[in-house]
């Protein structure tokens, strides 16, 4: 078959049932040369890159077209799963037809500059440079779309923020931590709930605390901040002037939907109120508001007392419980796949320092990244530079995995 530019192409074969309409005109969607033809237009990028999206536009047509499959729309659940399915390649599917649409225009300008027409050569001369830069723009947001696709479906994280080491300056560390990650997640929009809390009442610092943000892409930004974070600064309680070291450990879990996590509620957990603990007067220490959630396979414990409701408390045990199980089970696959499969949970282990706030200097520096950052953004929730640079870091090391 010739297409209207006169280049060969081979449909693809569509597994939609016989008869349906759709099938021809999603057969023609996807070139098999295009591959080539894009690589024309952007040397530079990688062969099995160019292949990856390419695949994943075939699979959009193949989808598109059982969609509209007469077999298919007629039965909900199915249309459901395509849809989903379906969604979760939109982005990177649409950014390839763009490619091979750009990649054609280029071939067509190259054709004028070879041509007599001089009028059409000066066309064109102007107009190719235009079209390399929008197809290298492309490429660039289809490579985040297609390595972050997994990511982005997370849309709710649980966020354990733990004092280390300084003594009562490591839980005013843990306090400004807590602080400049709610002004965050007020800038991304984000729902930010506190699900639990330990106060050092002495000096207003946090011992610990678990929190529950909402959001879009708020695993794809948040799973940077897991690990341990290490501020330089001469603590309020130094009378000496002198500067001290003290941390604070990040844990940042994504809590699945319900469906993606099957707990057996009735044989493997132990639940049972509890009496609260801690100040709030007797109707804390009388009254059981409190929920313990016991895990018996893992021996996972959870103990929720923040609201003041049974209800509440129980609510948020039971999802604080799925977030860690299913981390767990991100960490066991991660064991058994680890020379194939992307991570998902992030560069390092929680023992590993990640970040360092000098007081002092007025500067953060990550160590994963070369650059530094300025101290006063990150403590007025603006982590818009770092995430940036974050991000591109991780895109670049998965792209290199493909």
């Amino acid at each position: 078959m010739v297409s209207r530019r006169g280049r060969f192409v081979r449909p693809l074969t569509l597994s939609v049932s016989r008869g349906n309409p759709a099938s021809a005109h999603y057969a023609g969607i996807v070139d098999a040369s295009s591959v080539s033809l894009v690589q024309e237009l952007l040397p530079h990028a990688q062969e099995r890159v160019l292949e990856k999206l390419f695949a994943i536009a075939r699979d959009d047509a193949e989808l598109a077209a059982l969609l509209e499959d007469p077999h298919v729309v007629t039965d909900h659940k199915k249309v459901r799963d395509l849809s989903l399915k379906r969604g979760a390649i939109e982005q990177p599917a649409r950014a390839w037809r763009e490619l091979t649409r750009l990649a054609a225009d280029a071939r067509d300008c190259r054709a004028m500059l070879a041509g007599k027409d001089a009028d059409m050569a000066a066309f064109a001369k102007e107009e190719l440079p235009a079209i390399e830069r929008t197809a290298s723009e492309t490429l660039d947001n289809a490579l985040q779309s297609l390595v972050n696709a997994e990511d982005n479906k997370i849309s709710s994280v649980m966020l354990e923020l733990r004092a280390g080491t300084g003594g009562d300056e490591a839980t005013l560390w843990t306090r400004d931590l807590l602080e400049m990650y709610q002004k965050y997640a007020g800038k991304r929009g984000w729902q930010f709930e506190t699900l639990e809390l330990t106060g050092e009442p002495g000096v207003g610092g946090v011992r610990n605390a678990v929190i529950n943000i909402k959001g879009a892409g708020v695993w794809s930004e948040m799973n940077f901040e897991a690990g341990v974070h290490s501020v330089k600064r001469v603590p309020a309680t130094e009378a000496q002037g002198r500067i001290h070291t003290s941390t604070a450990s990040v844990a940042v879990l994504p809590e699945p939907d319900e469906v993606e996590l099957k707990i057996d509620w009735a044989n493997d957990v132990e639940e049972f109120a509890t009496r609260a603990q801690g100040p709030g007067g007797q109707n804390v220490n009388k009254v059981e508001t409190a929920w313990q959630v016991h895990h018996k396979p893992t021996g996972i414990i959870i103990k929720m007392m923040e609201a003041k409701s049974q209800q509440q408390n129980r609510e948020r045990a039971r999802r604080l419980l799925t977030a860690r199980l299913y981390e767990a089970e991100l960490q066991r696959k991660k064991a058994e796949r680890a020379s194939a499969r992307k991570d998902q949970i992030g560069t390092a282990g929680r023992s590993e320092k990640i970040r360092t706030y000098r007081w002092k200097e007025g500067i953060v520096a990550d160590e994963r990244l070369p650059d530094e950052y300025a101290l006063r953004d990150l403590l007025a929730g603006d982590f818009t530079e770092l995430m940036r640079d974050l991000s591109q870091r991780e895109t670049t090391r998965r792209v290199g995995e493909l």
